[in-house]
Parts: structure tokens; C-alpha cells; sequence
């Protein structure tokens, strides 16, 4: 079963991918995680490799060919990260995680020890910088939700909630595939 979880920063993509995978046992392999490493590495914030990788593709391209690599892999496994919807292709479930910009401001302030006002700040850039990489460098309209098999608002449920839904959209499909159904 192979499962990608995207969404905006601040949705709840990276938590409610983790619970996924102690439910079912799956391996995660998270684009977030190797983007904050690449920063961390150089010695940028989040927002300041944002705007080094929009003037150096290579970047993106490491990043997004890693995790679709990684996947093609894997049988099994949870791909968490903004494009992971988009670059696996033969994905079982595409979960698309969404909140109210607001929401999503306060959870990365609270996350992040800002204030609210440098989180928004931040995020808005961090997102306009990306949504323009995306065009630019793959032709990808992130927001386009077309591609996704399940549309979850965060707002209205927890993490567990989140994830329980997933599951169960999880083993629908794979009685379906074990059916012979498609």
C-alpha cells in the first residue's frame, strides 16, 4: 500500500502521516524532513533555502527525485511532502490535508516559538516562493486538487480523527485490490 499525504505547511501533513504509519506499519518518507536537513546543512532557515532553492533548481530537483526514488522502492509506505502527490504516480491513496490560513499561522507559530505575526509573515512568502518553483520548475498548480482521492480540512477533525479516516480509506482500497477491483 502506497499512501501520499500532502498539504500546505501548517495542515498537519507530517503528524498525521506519523500516526498513519504506526497504525499500519508502514515506513514514512517525508520531504519535509530532507528540505529542513538540506537548510540546516547550510545554515539557512526554511524561508532563506526557499528562496535559494527558487534560484537553484537543482535543489527542488534532488529533493522531489530522492522521495519519488525512494518510493518506487518501497511497497509499502507513507510519502509525506507538498509534491509527493503529484511525483507518485502509482500511489494506492493521495490524501490532500487543508486548514484556514489563520489556523495553519498559529499551529506553525505555536510549533515554532514565533509570533504569530512573523509566522504569517513567513509562511506567506515561504508559500508564494514554492507555488512559483512549482510552475516554474514542474508546471504543477499546487492548488489543484483534482489529483487527490481524499480532501481532509484539518480544522474540523484532530490527528488521530485524520488518520483513522485515512486508514479506513487505506483498507477499503486494498480489499478493492485484493477483489481484483480497481
Amino acid at each position: 500500500m502506497k499512501i501520499t499525504i500532502s498539504g500546505p505547511p501548517g495542515s498537519g501533513t507530517t503528524t498525521v502521516a506519523k500516526i498513519v504509519c504506526q497504525t499500519l506499519g508502514l515506513k514514512l518518507i517525508s520531504a519535509g524532513d530532507v528540505f529542513r536537513q538540506l537548510a540546516a546543512k547550510r545554515g539557512m532557515t526554511v524561508e532563506e533555502f526557499s528562496k535559494y532553492a527558487e534560484e537553484n533548481p537543482e535543489i527542488d530537483h534532488l529533493i522531489d527525485q530522492t522521495q519519488k526514488e525512494l518510493a518506487e522502492q518501497e511497497e509499502n509506505v507513507v510519502v509525506e511532502g507538498r509534491l509527493s502527490g503529484w511525483f507518485v504516480k502509482d500511489a494506492d491513496l493521495k490524501v490532500w490535508i487543508f486548514a484556514d490560513p489563520e489556523t495553519r499561522y498559529a499551529r506553525i507559530a505555536n510549533r515554532e516559538g514565533k509570533e504569530l505575526t512573523v509566522a504569517r509573515q513567513e509562511t506567506r512568502l515561504r508559500e508564494e516562493l514554492e507555488k512559483r518553483r512549482y510552475r516554474k520548475f514542474y508546471s504543477i498548480d499546487i492548488d489543484n486538487w483534482t489529483i487527490y482521492d481524499l480532501v481532509i480540512n484539518s480544522e474540523k477533525f484532530d490527528p488521530d480523527t485524520i488518520a483513522r479516516l485515512i486508514v479506513l480509506a487505506a483498507e477499503r482500497i486494498k480489499n478493492k485490490i485484493k477483489a481484483g477491483q480497481t
